[in-house]
């Protein structure tokens, strides 16, 4: 069965991202539009057509990643699933092995061109923190959690979950492994939950009182 038009310029836009992550890593800003339609197995005007820029391929690559480590926060469960799921997702996408590099190839390009790790900033990391943050919100608004904070919050779960994983991505050491990615994520949506239940006991408070 023939594919729709739109079906196959998806294909295309997802060749053209995963060979500008491939590059990047590899080679930072030196890596041409040129190589990327190359290894993308498209023609250079094919990747104008989608992105014209690096930047716009790297803001891309960055929204694509952000949305896909978000994504557990759109399904139904209570917040300790949720967050239990979102923390893995975050782990698998910057602790695992075969995705460090795309983190070295941001800090590659941050010195030669801090524009572009602004963009990769704001369309990644910087969106995901902010979707959190809504959900967090939402969270409370509905009595599941008690965040007053929820941009501090967002950032902090972050921190918890990652640990020195971000770290380890730019000096290229070995990462944890899936067993501890997986403790790593129970134990982090454990710890969050328990610190923004929604009613705070004082230490040696009756429950009853």
């Amino acid at each position: 069965m023939a594919r729709r038009r739109g079906q196959v310029d998806e294909k295309k836009s997802e060749a053209i991202l995963d060979a500008a992550a491939t590059l990047f890593a590899d080679k930072g800003l030196a890596v041409s539009m040129d190589e990327i339609a190359r290894v993308a197995g498209v023609s250079k005007q094919t990747v104008y057509n989608r992105f014209a820029s690096k930047l716009e391929i790297a803001r891309a690559m960055a929204s694509q990643r952000s949305d896909a480590v978000a994504a557990p926060l759109k399904a139904p469960g209570d917040p300790a699933a949720v967050l239990e799921a979102l923390a893995l997702s975050l782990l698998e996408r910057i602790c695992h092995p075969d995705k460090v590099g795309s983190m070295r190839g941001v800090v590659l390009m941050s010195t030669e061109a801090p524009e572009i790790a602004q963009a990769v900033y704001e369309a990644g990391p910087l969106r995901s923190l902010k979707l959190l943050s809504a959900w967090l919100a939402d969270q409370t608004r509905a009595g599941r959690l008690n965040v007053p904070d929820p941009d501090g919050a967002a950032e902090m779960f972050s921190g918890l979950v990652l640990g020195h994983g971000h770290l380890r991505a730019m000096l290229n050491v070995p990462q944890i492994d899936a067993d501890h990615r997986l403790r790593r994520a129970r134990e982090a949506a454990r710890v969050f939950v328990a610190a923004y239940a929604p009613t705070a006991y004082a230490p040696g408070q009756d429950r009853a009182s």
